[in-house]
């Protein structure tokens, strides 16, 4: 049940655990959503079956997976939700008594019902689990986290990523990521990109952007892409929604960021990292994106950018970061296999007689990202 494109890519990360297996078909629906625009599309582009939303909640599954709450109680299923981003790390306004997000009965219940499983990253969520929503205590499963094990088996490959975005020997990638909302790195770009792009401007370095899927199905891919034109026609890299970002993520050498999921998932890369924005009221306090807030240096607007870049690459340590990395996930590299042995014993069958494989990410498209071919070189 993919909601939007963000649920959409959480949710392929999973379904290749079953696909494969003859006795399962696996299909997709679009729920209701206002930032739902793209999603089918993008389901239709990575060759996944869809069923019409009206169609899904007609019909009898032995099974549901699910990234986001909305509409699930309308599935004549037992549903399994997943969190789709690095842990929980938001909340909503109100403060600590307001919850965390992805952990409330409104985010979990199902019409009151509770769901057949709640999966989580880290055996820490539990704590957050029974204060927000005790009656899911019983069926949660710290399974893991399927991004970061796809990220870790990835950084080998680190290189191969390089060369296909381009990058020579020397060069360095400058990424550029950012969640959704008014609190994000994105509603700064106006004032941020001008001064990323004097500074790579000359150098042979290349700047790219990570936008959050919500920002392209929120603002529209034509205003997104309007507002970055410019800036992209001078070099700027923009990765579209519908593509993986973590590819571009493991070949980055300096990471600029805010409080998503992206930019903690970032610590795993051993790249520096520069935070452009770090809303605290949004930031669950317990959560590693709040200790990251505090550890990476804060990017600032008087001092000049150069100095701020080599700043952060000198203080980089890289013991410091990995021990807040390994805050994503209790069950480091285990996802897949958790995960498989979790939905097989929900839908009552034997799994394969063969382990899981966490799967390298393929090479990212370096035309996607900078289309203006021959001008990001010189820009």
């Amino acid at each position: 049940m993919a909601h939007t494109i963000t649920y959409g890519k959480r949710l392929l990360d999973v379904v290749p655990l079953l696909e494969s297996d003859f006795r399962i078909q696996v299909v997709f629906t679009v729920p209701p959503h206002e930032l739902g625009d793209g999603t089918a599309r993008f389901l239709h582009g990575a060759g996944s079956a869809v069923v019409p939303w009206e169609e899904a909640v007609r019909t009898e599954f032995d099974l549901a997976l699910a990234a986001g709450p909305r509409h699930m109680d309308e599935v004549r299923a037992r549903v399994v939700m997943l969190p789709h981003g690095a842990n929980f790390v938001k909340r909503p306004p109100g403060g600590r008594e307001s919850g965390v997000f992805g952990l409330r009965r409104q985010d979990l219940l199902l019409d009151g019902r509770v769901p057949a499983a709640v999966v989580l990253a880290h055996g820490d969520d539990l704590a957050a689990l029974a204060r927000g929503c005790p009656e899911a205590l019983p069926v949660a499963s710290v399974v893991g986290d399927p991004a970061r094990d796809r990220i870790v088996a990835s950084l080998p490959h680190r290189d191969t990523y390089r060369a296909a975005l381009g990058l020579g020997p020397g060069e360095r990638l400058v990424t550029v990521t950012s969640t959704w909302g008014p609190g994000s790195a994105f509603a700064r770009f106006d004032l941020l990109l001008p001064r990323l792009m004097d500074q790579v401007r000359g150098t042979g370095d290349r700047l790219a952007v990570l936008l959050h899927p919500n920002v392209w199905s929120g603002h529209g891919s034509r205003q997104v892409r309007a507002w970055l034109g410019c800036w992209a026609e001078q070099g700027l890299g923009i990765v579209p929604p519908d593509m993986d970002w973590r590819p571009v993520l493991c070949a980055a050498d300096l990471i600029i960021g805010d409080h998503g999921s992206v930019t903690l998932y970032g610590t795993l890369t051993g790249a520096p990292i520069l935070l452009a924005a770090s809303p605290e009221h949004e930031i669950n306090p317990a959560s590693p994106a709040a200790d990251l807030a505090v550890l990476a240096p804060s990017l600032s607007p008087v001092h000049p950018l150069d100095e701020q870049l080599a700043y952060a690459t000198a203080e980089y340590r890289r013991p410091v970061y990995e021990a807040l990395s390994a805050r994503i996930t209790s069950a480091p590299g285990r996802f897949d296999r958790g995960m498989r042995a979790l939905l097989y014993h929900l839908l009552g069958l034997g799994q394969p007689a063969h382990a899981p494989r966490t799967q390298p990410l393929p090479a990212p498209d370096r035309l996607r990202v900078w289309p203006h071919t021959g001008r990001e070189a010189t820009a």
